[in-house]
């Protein structure tokens, strides 16, 4: 009979447990989009002049009056909103992530912690280059490229839905392809992969690279080589950093190896 007061009691622990968790994560969860719906409203006022900043790189190589349509009858008021809503949630994200690694840091070792913080650093610092290379060098090229095979007889003019994601996609493309280097040093530093290994796939990655840079990028080569040629770059880069990180980890595995004979 003195058996069964623990067993009972430790269920109940361990519901309230998982449910304390459950709240946690709401709450989390709620704050984080209670965050991007604040710099949404902060941003509402600036719609127009957000969509205007994105579409500058197409408008400077169109004809002078040309301007871009909207064949759908709310696309004029939904796009600048998915804009800005895309917008306000990258200002956003540095809280967002916040929430996300405190909810999972309590479950964390120390190493794994002092680890990720650097991680999520880099990863968003990354992202951010990314977008910011395609918007101040690949749309000038790409679209000036595209308006130049233009026939004469043609009134180049696009649609705003189209052109929004269209610009999405490629913001995406480059903002991942510049994460290569984060990815190349876990694997590295996780012993998934060595330098060595990395090395040996270099033709593997240049191939994929220009699959990759087939899929995500319009039909011409200038577009290709200016995703393809990056990210070939990049993890050229991450291998040279995984040899700096892989001599650090291997005086930790010897000094934990010492310890435990």
């Amino acid at each position: 009979m003195s058996s069964e007061p623990p067993a009972g009691g430790a269920e109940p622990a361990e519901e309230q447990s998982f449910l304390s968790h459950l709240i946690e994560l709401r709450q989390r969860l709620v704050r984080s989009a209670i965050a991007v719906v604040v710099v949404f409203l902060a941003l509402s006022p600036f719609m127009r002049d957000i969509f205007s900043i994105l579409s500058a790189p197409l408008m400077n190589v169109l004809p002078e009056g040309t301007k871009l349509i909207a064949t759908g009858v709310i696309t004029p008021f939904m796009v600048p909103l998915k804009l800005t809503l895309f917008v306000a949630f990258l200002l956003a994200l540095p809280y967002v992530l916040y929430q996300a690694w405190a909810f999972v840091a309590p479950g964390l070792y120390l190493h794994e912690r002092r680890l990720a913080a650097p991680i999520i650093a880099s990863s968003m610092a990354m992202f951010a280059l990314g977008m910011a290379y395609c918007y101040y060098f690949v749309f000038g090229i790409v679209f000036r490229f595209i308006a130049g095979f233009a026939p004469s007889s043609v009134n180049v003019a696009p649609d705003i839905e189209a052109y929004f994601s269209f610009v999405l996609g490629l913001f995406l493309a480059f903002g991942l392809t510049f994460e290569v280097p984060i990815v190349v040093v876990l694997l590295a530093r996780f012993g998934i992969a060595d330098v060595e290994r990395l090395r040996a796939a270099r033709p593997y990655v240049i191939v994929g690279a220009f699959i990759l840079a087939a899929i995500f990028t319009p039909p011409d080569v200038i577009s290709q080589l200016m995703l393809a040629v990056p990210l070939c770059l990049l993890y050229e880069v991450g291998i040279q950093i995984a040899r700096f990180v892989g001599k650090r980890a291997d005086p930790e595995a010897a000094g934990s190896a010492t310890g435990g004979g």
